[in-house]
């Protein structure tokens, strides 16, 4: 079961990778200064790439235990 905890590995760092995005966009939507509705925007648009990195990171980190589990 090597295999399922590398590829667990692989999947907890891209989502991890999305995460930083995430921030990183926020954080640069807050320093240019935006109207409320156009940060409030990019905000919202940033929330999805966030719950999908979320959400990969998760299933990552299950392969991983799954992996650890049957090997």
């Amino acid at each position: 079961m090597d295999w399922l905890i590398i590829i667990g590995a692989i999947l907890s760092l891209i989502g991890l990778t999305g995460l930083v995005a995430s921030a990183l966009k926020v954080l640069k939507a807050k320093r240019a200064g935006l109207e409320d509705a156009e940060l409030r925007a990019r905000i919202q648009k940033a929330m999805a790439l966030n719950m999908g990195a979320l959400g990969l990171s998760v299933i990552g980190l299950m392969c991983v235990i799954v992996g650890i589990s049957l090997g």
